[in-house]
């Protein structure tokens, strides 16, 4: 998918989430929404993902510190993020994941990263993330593990162990609250 698609993609989830799709949005709403705290830093994101695939390191150093110093988050150029992501807030978070799938949600303060000092960034020792994952606040999700598809992590959770598809887990550390079918 290009990255035209990627970002007319994570535009129309910020859309959606807000409730702004049952009507046409005016020329104000289109640049309201693509300057908002929600989404620029969702652009800024793909655009440094951008540079480092195509083998521009610098350029996207540069964007993901333009990511920190703006709203407080930093995200490893690195990881794979599918289509539709959505930040509700974004201080405090740091992004250091294998993947992470499509439509994700993620709240600020959240931490996706391994479970001891990395720097070769081994994707083995980092966690993986499903399609329509929902993260709460102050999460921490560490470790090669994988957060299955359609799953909810609670505030404040501390997740060491896989997740399963559809489950809600909370805690520290995190266990399954509730188990049912993705939808």
């Amino acid at each position: 998918m290009s990255l035209k698609n990627i970002l007319l993609a994570d535009l129309a989830r910020q859309y959606q989430v807000a409730g702004l799709l049952k009507k046409k949005p005016s020329l104000f709403g289109v640049i309201f929404g693509a300057l908002s705290p929600r989404f620029a830093p969702v652009f800024i994101f793909r655009l440094a993902h951008w540079f480092y695939q195509n083998r521009l390191s610098p350029l996207a150093k540069i964007f993901s510190l333009f990511n920190f110093v703006l709203f407080g988050l930093e995200i490893a150029v690195r990881c794979e993020i599918g289509k539709g992501l959505y930040f509700p807030h974004t201080q405090g978070t740091v992004i250091g994941a294998n993947r992470i799938g499509e439509n994700a949600t993620i709240y600020h303060n959240v931490t996706f990263g391994a479970r001891e000092i990395d720097l070769d960034f081994s994707e083995s020792a980092r966690p993986t993330v499903g399609n329509n994952v929902i993260v709460g606040a102050g999460a921490k999700v560490l470790g090669g593990i994988h957060i299955g598809d359609g799953a909810r992590v609670g505030a404040n959770a501390v997740v060491i162990e896989s997740v399963p598809e559809g489950a809600t887990v909370g805690g520290i550390p995190a266990k399954i609250i509730k188990l049912s079918g993705v939808k």
